[in-house]
């Protein structure tokens, strides 16, 4: 099992459209909690944590390494608010965390990004952890260093409403 961290900047719609699309993996055993991180506290968002069954930090530029510090579990998915992953991708993180040690630490589900850009950043990213990845908790508190991300064979894309 995993934990989300969601990262709120474009608020609760964006949060919902997020936590919607996750279902699924709850209901397949592969998500056991999800933390929200937001910046300034907020109501709705506080409605939208609780009706999710999630935690929410709030703390002036909430971190990835803020929300590992709530997290219950040891592999952490990384999502900005209107993220979605795409098809197949519960299966794909999934056998990712059954077979792979700690040691690996990072993975990153691709992005669709048009041009030679978008495809040398897909490849070549660096190894600071961004929305879309698969992150072991010992990389965010900076107990291990990340190698090199390995690239699954998973998509997540924004919802065009939250771009």
């Amino acid at each position: 099992m995993i934990t989300v961290l969601v990262r709120v900047t474009h608020g609760p719609e964006a949060l919902a459209a997020t936590l919607s699309a996750l279902v699924p993996a709850v209901a397949a055993g592969l998500i056991g909690d999800a933390v929200i991180l937001a910046d300034k506290p907020d109501d709705i968002l506080e409605q939208v944590a609780d009706a999710a069954g999630a935690t929410l930090v709030v703390a002036p530029g909430a971190s990835w390494t803020e929300g590992a510090k709530d997290a219950r579990r040891d592999w952490l998915l990384c999502l900005d608010d209107g993220d979605i992953p795409q098809e197949g991708w519960i299966r794909v993180l999934d056998r990712f965390v059954a077979l792979s040690q700690p040691e690996r630490g990072l993975a990153r589900m691709r992005r669709p990004r048009g041009g030679a850009i978008g495809t040398l950043l897909n490849l070549f990213g660096s190894s600071s952890v961004r929305g879309g990845d698969l992150v072991h908790r010992r990389v965010l508190m900076n107990e291990t260093k990340p190698r090199t991300p390995v690239r699954l064979a998973a998509t997540v894309e924004r919802d065009p409403v939250f771009r």
